[in-house]
């Protein structure tokens, strides 16, 4: 045994010297990265096409995510969308679009205060019903650091994801921008991004029967004071702020979409969220009319824009833009760092 250790420790392509590996804060990128694990369950590692699919992992991450969630990013605001002086290999080998820009509030359109929008929604009943699964289509940025890095790129996906009755379900990843109908699409690729066709199917996987009784596999309740524990549970952490809860609504969307009843008491929990203000009309990136709200997260550089129906209440969006720009991920103050948008 002594032998066969010995040659485990020779092996061992760690070294215990190796600076690069002690315990330190994650930087920018694996903060961004851990983000989106946590939020959807699928890695998109920074200059790797690997996705693992990683329950149980993905639980003790849930339950050890640290507490400054957000990228330690410093970012501007990006007019328009740019193409990248990169070129990514590929089918067509066409340059890249960069990150899209961050919406905007409609010039002169009437702010509309949370606790009406939640009186719209408790006026709804129970017209629409819960179901477990959800239909998002996201745009995420994946950034590497250090010299030569390649710059940031955008990576849009559509996931679709339906359970089955007896506990089992299906996940589709397909790689398309709706922004750009027809037009290549990059996509994570090792060693490097590439362009690949519109609707290019990334991943088709079929999952066992679960039956975790679990946030945010449990079937969510759906009055305020229940709805905030659930939510609480989601966030793990000592006590939830606005951010926090962000993070455990978009978490809760990832594997839920909401009845009406159920968006009846979440808008009303956003209602009480400080820092979450009311800005005015927009449309967002699937073309829907939408009341935004926005939180001003100073402490991690990130500015957070909520979109919400206004007739209904239901979570259209929500989207993460840096406002401090980091040199060392070509991060740039208004870089939209990720966007989601979920459709029922």
């Amino acid at each position: 045994m002594a032998d066969e250790l010995d040659l485990l420790r020779r092996a061992n392509p760690v070294p215990a010297d190796d600076p690069r590996f002690h315990e330190r804060p994650l930087d920018p990128g694996a903060e961004h990265r851990l983000h989106v694990l946590t939020r959807t369950g699928r890695a998109h590692p920074a200059g790797t096409g690997r996705r693992p699919h990683l329950g149980p992992l993905l639980d003790a991450l849930r339950q050890r995510r640290p507490r400054d969630w957000a990228w330690t990013v410093t970012a501007a605001a990006a007019v328009g969308a740019v193409v990248l002086g990169l070129t990514l290999s590929g089918p067509a080998t066409v340059p890249a679009v960069a990150a899209p820009r961050p919406l905007v509030v409609e010039t002169g359109s009437a702010p509309l205060p949370l606790d009406v929008l939640a009186d719209r929604a408790a006026a709804q009943g129970a017209r629409l019903g819960l179901r477990q699964g959800t239909h998002v289509q996201t745009w995420s940025l994946s950034m590497v650091s250090g010299p030569g890095a390649r710059p940031p790129v955008t990576l849009p996906e559509e996931r679709v994801v339906r359970w089955a009755a007896d506990d089992s379900h299906t996940e589709l990843v397909v790689a398309t921008d709706p922004s750009h109908p027809g037009k290549p699409v990059v996509t994570d690729a090792d060693p490097v991004p590439r362009t690949v066709e519109d609707g290019h199917v990334i991943s088709r996987l079929t999952y066992p029967p679960s039956w975790s009784d679990a946030p945010p596999s449990a079937r969510p309740p759906h009055d305020t004071r229940r709805l905030r524990a659930y939510l609480e549970e989601i966030d793990r952490r000592d006590a939830m702020d606005t951010g926090g809860l962000l993070d455990a609504v978009s978490d809760l969307l990832g594997n839920w979409t909401l009845g009406s009843r159920e968006t009846a008491a979440l808008t009303r929990l956003l209602a009480d969220a400080p820092g979450l203000r009311p800005a005015g009309a927009v449309t967002d990136r699937l073309g829907r009319p939408g009341q935004a709200y926005v939180y001003d997260d100073k402490a991690h550089s990130v500015r957070r824009m909520l979109i919400l129906d206004p007739a209904a209440g239901t979570v259209l969006g929500l989207e993460d833009t840096v406002t401090r720009g980091d040199r060392e991920f070509g991060v740039r103050t208004g870089d939209v760092m990720s966007y989601s948008a979920w459709l029922r």
